[in-house]
């Protein structure tokens, strides 16, 4: 979530969804919320009873587009283009909120002399490094300021993961940068937007996305006739966004955008992060990631922070609310080292991991390949069916001596050595694979307590209904007595390598016949206690000096009182429309993040329609709806005294507090691979050459430079034939999740989409001699594919610069297992990824397509590899 994080300070949704129902528009883009989300879809159709104006921009027409307003079709891959049309709409016609964004936002702020745009260097921002493919953002900084990376995306010096610049910001020192509040300087940041988006006109827009301008004008229009001090415009994404090369600034472009238009902060406003699993936001606050710790602290890396003090010195900030770094930071060590950890060896520093390098997912791929990685966990994922380029993720789970699958059913990932196209094919051979898969039953969440993390930052509560089956576990019991074993072995070691392990305050309670460690004891550890051992009830009673102990300083004040705060479910009708008593939303419960932009510079709302929290001038506090994101008692007319530190350097006018300068980043200066701005460039594969720069497509992406990862040319050279003519995407379906484990086992689920099928359109039908409910062949360089056709105008053919292009939409879900069986649409999928966080690219590449069933056993591949070369071209 870095784009939500660089943009304002966190990484998470900037809403909730039941406030959807106070927009006066919606605009829902890179989503289809009606299927994949349709339990917070009703808030949608609540806000759509109200009188509000629904708007779903996707290149599919789905039951989302069916309940909308207007359904605009856009190619798969140019949502910055659109996007950069509607901020360049919004400034060349004077339609920003020119107040909120003066007082809220960088709009003033100069930036450095030395800095050239993408429109100067034709697709480049300045400080490009084409040996390593990297950016030195040192030009993008704020002038008069020493450049820094944004908090906690400084160790190894880049960004590396889902969580890169998560956090916010930070300017490099306390000092203000230089502004301009009239907003005319030449190199204010204002400006600098207004000349970067000039060249995305709607004609733009039409030539690179097949939106006709006319349709792409009723969208801005739209907007910005619902934003500003009377109305207020939502925005809603999911993984349309994410699964790209530049799928953080894809959400930079909307932050952009809602910035300008004032809705941030506000009710019926913001921007909805709609996460695909029910804990996808937990897993990252309280991460799975590589290079993070609880709470977007960042992981230390082995050739930087040597002590703790250089750790803290290097990534808090000296303004904002991340100028308590070392407060969250000696109190995680606390809770995971207890006694050990003392001010004398540095609270336990040291026991840390250190990052080396990349140790992201797909990157542990080409290591098992290359056999510098042993062994694999894999818990709650099906690589060989769920990760892009899945013939990839076979052959690598081929390569490794052990592997640990823990699911309700074996699932592709733990049969691949007998069952898997490659083995069928012939390319692998059961007989030399010499993995050794050990395949352990797991408990459901209805056989387990715990809490998710959903959506909207909620923490909620979910009882064991059931006790699991037979030998089946929860991952917390799992996980807690392989700790425990481990530890057994290691007792009495002398080894220091040993020491981290051994001092971990391990000693959770068990209950029951099968020994569960007791949940609600790890909730109460990751909300932390104080020195009196009591439950803390917020983050802000966090100290540095190891009287503290908490697992995640943002959720602090999750067990409040000793009550556990998440379990809450008093009914709607019982208390106000924020309904702050259902469940605990991180951080503090507070449900509306940087609602103090919901009030004017001087505290007033900025009309009873829209007022939320304001400034209680008798009371001398923040009152309102919601909790405030803010200091509770600091005045709007609040200047902070020279050299103030940390909150107390923020004024009574700065709302977005994990912002070291208090503002809402319209300009990123530091902290993303990519630049300071969005721009628009073509998916890693694309049937045409970039309309709007030079340069094709992203240039830090990363991309696995592997013989199992081969790149469909893209578009092909001049003269050459076009083997992989048209537009490939994925998407989901209602009646299964993800890559089906959970689904394809269930007799009804599995009836209602018994078989894997591709959508297109009628013109492509008619070009490929394609029947609906016939089959099809689908192929990339990297495999074929089977499914059955499903021939449908809510697929459409685009005109995009001068040519016709086709799509093919693929579902994902379907594998070798199960009671609906099908080939899997990442045999098909290429590794090219986004530079900030190592997300694939999955809803825009290229294929090909022909009628009939794919060839079986070798003749699949010979098939790939006669359309990579030529040697077969339809």
């Amino acid at each position: 979530m870095p784009g939500l994080g660089t943009s304002f300070g966190r990484g998470g949704a900037t809403t909730f969804l039941q406030d959807l129902q106070n927009s006066d528009a919606i605009l829902i883009m890179g989503s289809n919320m009606a299927e994949n989300h349709p339990v917070g879809f009703q808030w949608v159709m609540e806000a759509r009873r109200r009188g509000a104006t629904l708007i779903h921009v996707d290149p599919r027409f789905t039951r989302t587009s069916a309940l909308a307003d207007r359904h605009v079709t856009i190619r798969p891959g140019t949502d910055i283009a659109f996007l950069g049309g509607l901020v360049n709409y919004v400034i060349a016609n004077g339609r920003e909120f020119r107040e909120y964004i003066t007082a809220y936002s960088n709009a003033a702020t100069i930036i450095n002399d030395d800095f050239r745009d993408t429109e100067d260097l034709d697709g480049y921002f300045s400080g490009w490094q084409p040996a390593d493919c990297t950016y030195d953002s040192s030009s993008w900084a704020y002038e008069g300021v020493e450049e820094m990376s944004a908090a906690g995306n400084r160790e190894g010096g880049g960004p590396s993961s889902e969580q890169s610049g998560a956090h916010g910001g930070d300017h490099g020192t306390a000092e203000q940068p230089h502004r301009d509040l009239s907003l005319t300087h030449p190199r204010c940041v204002f400006q600098l937007l207004k000349r970067h988006f000039s060249r995305y006109t709607p004609a733009m827009v039409a030539e690179t996305c097949g939106v006709p301008e006319s349709e792409f004008v009723a969208v801005a229009e739209t907007l910005c006739a619902n934003s500003g001090r009377e109305r207020t415009s939502a925005l809603c994404y999911a993984v349309g966004w994410t699964h790209h090369t530049t799928g953080v600034q894809i959400i930079r472009a909307a932050s952009i955008l809602q910035t300008l238009l004032g809705n941030i902060g506000r009710p019926g406003g913001g921007i909805l992060a709609l996460r695909g699993h029910a804990s996808i936001q937990g897993s990252t606050d309280i991460p799975t990631l590589f290079d993070l710790l609880p709470g977007y602290l960042p992981m230390p890396h082995v050739d930087a922070a040597a002590s703790l003090e250089e750790y803290i010195d290097a990534d808090s900030s000296p303004s904002g609310y991340w100028g308590h770094m070392r407060d969250y930071t000696v109190s995680l060590l606390k809770a995971w080292f207890g006694d050990a950890a003392t001010a004398e060896n540095d609270f336990c520093f040291d026991h840390l991991p250190r990052l080396t390098g990349d140790h992201s997912t797909y990157h542990t791929t080409v290591e098992m390949l290359a056999g510098r990685v042993k062994g694999f966990f894999v818990l709650g994922e099906n690589p060989a069916v769920g990760s892009s380029n899945a013939g990839m993720q076979r052959r690598a789970l081929a390569a490794i001596d052990w592997l640990v699958v823990r699911d309700f059913q074996e699932i592709e990932t733990a049969s691949f050595w007998y069952d898997s196209p490659e083995v069928a094919s012939g390319e692998l051979r059961t007989e030399d694979i010499g993995t050794e898969v050990f395949f352990l039953p797991a408990a459901a969440h209805t056989e387990k307590n715990g809490s998710f993390t959903q959506t909207q930052r909620l923490l909620q509560w979910h009882d064991k209904a059931v006790e699991p089956p037979d030998d089946c576990r929860s991952d917390l019991w799992f996980f807690y007595h392989l700790g425990r074993l481990v530890r057994e072995r290691l007792a009495g070691s002398a080894d220091e390598r040993d020491r981290p392990v051994l001092d971990l305050t391990w000693d959770y309670p068990a209950e029951g016949p099968t020994a569960d460690p007791d949940a609600e004891s790890v909730l109460a550890e990751i909300n932390g206690w104080g020195p009196d051992g009591k439950p803390l009830s917020t983050y802000t009673e966090l100290r540095d000096d190891g009287s503290t102990a908490c697992g995640c300083w943002i959720y602090s004040g999750c067990r409040a009182d000793g009550v556990n705060q998440t379990r809450r479910r008093k009914p709607a009708r019982e208390q106000n429309s924020v309904a702050p008593e259902w469940g605990w939303a991180w951080p503090a419960n507070r449900r509306l993040l940087y609602n103090r932009a919901s009030a004017d510079p001087d505290g007033a709302p900025w009309s009873e329609r829209k007022r939320y929290v304001w400034w209680d001038a008798a009371e001398h506090r923040w009152v309102g709806e919601d909790t405030p994101d803010f200091q509770a008692d600091k005045p709007p007319d609040f200047h902070p005294e020279p050299g103030a530190k940390a909150e107390d350097a923020l004024s009574g006018q700065d709302p977005f507090i994990m912002q070291s300068d208090g503002k809402a980043w319209l300009w990123v200066p530091s902290g993303l691979a990519d630049g300071p701005l969005p721009a628009h460039y073509e998916p890693s594969e694309s049937p045409v050459h970039n309309p709007v720069y030079r340069r094709q497509d992203n240039p830090p992406a990363t991309r696995i430079d592997a013989p199992e990862n081969p790149r469909n040319d893209s578009p092909p050279a001049e003269g050459e034939p076009d083997r992989y003519p048209f537009v490939l995407s994925t998407f989901r379906v209602t009646e299964h999740h993800t890559a089906g484990a959970m689904s394809r086992t269930v007799d009804r689920l599995s009836e209602l989409q018994p078989e894997m099928f591709c959508e297109v359109a009628p013109a492509l039908a008619r070009a490929r001699g394609l029947e609906n409910r016939g089959w099809a062949t689908i192929i990339t360089a990297r495999g074929a594919i089977e499914a059955r056709v499903l021939v449908t105008e809510r697929v459409a053919s685009l005109a995009i610069n001068g040519r016709l292009v086709h799509q093919v939409a693929i579902p994902f879900h379907w594998g070798s297992r199960g009671l609906s069986t099908g080939d899997s649409a990442n045999d098909l999928t290429y590794l090219g990824l986004d530079p900030n966080v190592f997300i694939q690219d999955t809803k825009s590449l290229t294929c090909d397509i022909m009628n009939g069933r794919r060839p079986t056993g070798a003749a699949r591949q010979q098939l790939v590899e006669r359309h990579r070369t030529g040697g077969t071209v339809t």
